[in-house]
């Protein structure tokens, strides 16, 4: 069963078993993922999350990221996932469709304090998750998305459930029956999308916590389902439903220990969802070729069928973001920022460029059609046609989106945006200190790294 054999996988694998490029890789995602939740530090969802999280446990020994609070396991777990998501500016294994670090990263980092284990003890974790969830997402192809479920959450509460068995030393037995367990806990709904609510946020959290709370159950004895994916009632059967049928079973388990997954991760270069990257940079080489945003009559993004639901319909909302976060949805609204300021950052999502009315009506030309010619989810591709003034016709095509694992970005870049989201959140100072902390993780423990997070 894929259960069995992904515990089996991860109960072996030991840090001398992972190439060295794939340890240095991993670090890098890391980095990438502690600066997302440095420049969430302001922002307005941040604040009521961590009320929250006190609220429900009080005080404890566990870091939260750029922040005082300290809190108990699951709570800074929770927590962590929230502030790395929250901005939607994390990393997307792209075949999977699933922001792999965001799960793998506050749980196996919680955990390994929480046992005083070393970081290198802490990076085989991450890496073990990734190589989880990353797998599970891809068996999918794209299913949980069309059905409605986060596929981050779905697959995450598994890939946390061996970050923390991995850490707490459960035997192969125990990890297939943490995965039994996280069949319970695995969900989360894509509703979000209708209105930009906030709840897709705290699902990389939540899957953390689930877990975790699946591999405590596990090791206790607690009994488990054996067939967690390939079951009557098993993750694909049950949250796919027809889909089921196109599932690529042994997708699931391929290459484990030899192919590493860990290299296709693809950090962002934009802070939006990763389907909508190519249509930004699209829309960047058109402005670059000295297109005047005022003479555009229509604008045409040529889109997966795959992506149609997330970030193309329903159309008018799409052309009205109703915040930031409907903003990071939709292709109309970044294809006309793009085009009217000349780049996409965090800045094009503050509330005044949410509302800029030029912007708005330039969004309001924005259609789509579906390219059947693009090969999602391998690649998350796009073009955008402009059809402009006079009757000239402007195009760009990405095949391969920016950050892709077959297109990434560097280490040194990676770096830099690390730097970036750490001035913005506020933490410049700091900013030097926490990347040398994640860079040299190995060598120190998941204490020391972790105590070197918080403020």
């Amino acid at each position: 069963m894929i259960s069995r054999q992904l515990a089996e996988f991860v109960a072996a694998l030991a840090p001398g078993a992972v190439p060295d490029e794939v340890r240095v890789r991993a670090r890098y995602l890391i980095l990438d993922a502690v600066g997302c939740a440095l420049a969430a530090a302001r922002s307005d969802f941040a604040a009521p999350a961590l009320r929250a999280a006190a609220e429900l446990g009080g005080k404890g020994p566990r870091v939260v990221i750029g922040q005082a609070a300290r809190l108990p396991l699951r709570d800074a777990v929770l927590s962590n996932g929230i502030l790395i998501h929250g901005l939607d500016y994390d990393d997307t294994h792209t075949e999977g469709i699933v922001h792999a670090t965001v799960v793998a990263f506050p749980a196996a980092l919680g955990v390994a304090a929480e046992l005083g284990r070393s970081g290198r003890e802490l990076l085989t974790a991450y890496i073990a998750a990734v190589e989880t969830a990353a797998r599970l997402g891809a068996a999918a192809k794209g299913g949980f998305h069309e059905v409605g479920f986060h596929a981050t959450s779905v697959a995450g509460a598994f890939a946390a459930a061996l970050a923390a068995g991995k850490l707490q030393g459960l035997d192969a037995a125990k990890l297939a029956a943490a995965q039994g367990i996280a069949l319970s806990v695995a969900a989360g709904s894509l509703e979000f999308i209708e209105d930009g609510a906030w709840t897709k946020r705290f699902h990389p959290g939540w899957a953390g916590v689930g877990g975790i709370t699946a591999a405590a159950l596990a090791r206790q004895g607690f009994t488990a389902p054996q067939a967690a994916y390939e079951g009557r009632f098993g993750l694909y059967k049950s949250h796919l439903g027809a889909l089921e049928s196109s599932c690529d079973y042994a997708r699931a388990t391929a290459g484990l220990g030899t192919a590493w997954e860990t290299m296709n991760v693809a950090v962002k270069p934009f802070p939006a969802c990763h389907f909508v990257h190519a249509f930004i940079d699209a829309a960047l080489a058109l402005r670059r070729q000295g297109v005047d945003p005022l003479r555009i009559e229509r604008v045409v993004a040529l889109v997966p069928a795959g992506v149609v639901k997330a970030v193309c319909e329903p159309a008018a909302a799409k052309r009205r973001p109703a915040n930031d976060y409907d903003a990071k949805f939709s292709i109309a609204y970044v294809v006309a920022a793009a085009l009217r300021a000349g780049r996409f950052g965090l800045a094009e999502l503050e509330e005044s460029a949410l509302r800029d009315p030029a912007t708005l009506a330039l969004a309001a030309k924005v259609d789509y059609e579906v390219d059947p010619a693009f090969d999602f989810p391998k690649h998350y591709s796009g073009e955008v046609v402009l059809h402009l003034a006079g009757g000239t016709k402007l195009r760009h095509r990405e095949p391969v989106n920016r950050g892709a694992g077959d297109r990434p970005l560097s280490n040194a870049e990676v770096e830099a945006k690390f730097m970036e989201n750490a001035a913005f959140g506020g933490a410049s100072l700091r900013a030097a200190r926490i990347r040398d902390a994640v860079l040299g993780l190995e060598s120190v423990s998941a204490r020391q790294v972790e105590e070197a997070l918080g403020e």
